[in-house]
């Protein structure tokens, strides 16, 4: 079982819907995925439950949100609470998610206090920084799942330091513009940290009884997205180039000059580390968020008329290459 998170410290670059298509592609292919929201906006949790279903999820009593897993270690009463992960829809059967809860960012403000004692190998603070880390195993066993698939906010805050360091892999989504661009500088520095500092955790505690990740999440790449694209060799319009064909560079000075020393980053045959581009999908993504299911597998049933339905058909295309290299390193 394999654990791959989707992040940017830049948000707006389409990376809930870029997961989500992912993930079901994933389950096509013969995986069992689990998917696991750790946005405080809860997108991916939206666009995959009824709302019903997702408001169950935060009850305390009974819930299985993140939150309601973790709360124990908020409160200092125990350890993370055993709940199941929600079953997406019948018609997906192998494709399951563990529910994001906006009362989450409480949590972070316990990552981030027990950060120094855990570099101290406390075993309470060590305990608190691999909550989210142990119950994402305990839950991926839970549904046999073959890959955990991971949506996180656009920040460089302690939830998303401690995921990574949870992770085997991570993707970054980028918007072919001058703010994702500027983004990726403090990526691959912020990564590096956060090895560094994870392996004095490690090399400090003295214990056996807290499962510490490796804590050497490895780069596999970057999409593309919300592009508006052109019959070109570059597959975009002119105007969105002008920053498109600035990615690549900056993906390479500035994320995989500081990983690859340390061994995070993977490398493809092709020698590229774009692993797919995603257009904007344009008014095909109000229809998959009603219907709640991707756009490749809606039609006229929910509500999609004339070219609309060919056009969604095809988009399958557009994810199939990404899903093509993850079934390689899964």
């Amino acid at each position: 079982m394999k654990i791959v998170s989707i992040f940017n410290n830049k948000g707006g670059v389409g990376k809930t819907t870029y997961i989500y298509h992912i993930a079901h592609l994933l389950e096509d292919e013969g995986k069992k995925v689990l998917l696991v929201d750790l946005d405080s906006q809860c997108n991916l949790s939206a666009y995959s439950m009824r709302d019903q279903d997702l408001e169950n999820s935060w009850k305390s009593d009974r819930g299985n949100s993140i939150w309601n897993a973790v709360e124990p270690l908020y409160e200092r009463t125990g350890d993370f609470r055993k709940r199941q992960p929600s079953k997406i829809k019948l018609s997906y059967p192998d494709l399951y998610i563990i529910p994001g809860d906006i009362l989450l960012s409480d949590f972070e403000d316990t990552l981030g206090d027990s950060w120094n004692a855990a570099k101290g190998g406390d075993a309470g603070a060590l305990r608190v920084q691999t909550a989210i880390y142990r119950f994402v195993i305990w839950a991926a066993q839970k549904v046999n799942a073959d890959v955990v698939m991971v949506d996180l906010g656009p920040n460089l805050g302690a939830l998303n330091r401690a995921m990574l360091i949870a992770s085997d892999f991570f993707i970054v989504p980028i918007s072919p513009d001058l703010f994702s661009i500027r983004g990726t500088q403090n990526l691959g520095a912020k990564l590096e940290t956060w090895r560094r500092e994870w392996q004095q955790c490690k090399d400090s505690y003295r214990g056996t009884s807290v499962q510490l990740p490796v804590g050497k999440p490895t780069f596999l790449g970057y999409v593309t997205q919300q592009h508006n694209v052109r019959n070109t060799s570059a597959g975009m319009t002119k105007g969105w180039n002008i920053f498109g064909k600035r990615v690549e560079k900056a993906v390479k000075n500035n994320i995989i000059k500081r990983l690859d020393p340390i061994g995070q980053v993977h490398h493809w045959k092709n020698k590229s580390w774009c692993i797919g581009k995603i257009p904007n999908l344009h008014s095909l993504i109000p229809y998959s968020l009603e219907a709640r299911k991707p756009v490749f597998d809606c039609n006229s049933t929910d509500g999609l008329k004339g070219s609309h339905i060919t056009k969604a058909k095809q988009s399958k295309e557009l994810f199939t290459p990404i899903v093509n290299k993850l079934l390689q390193i899964l």
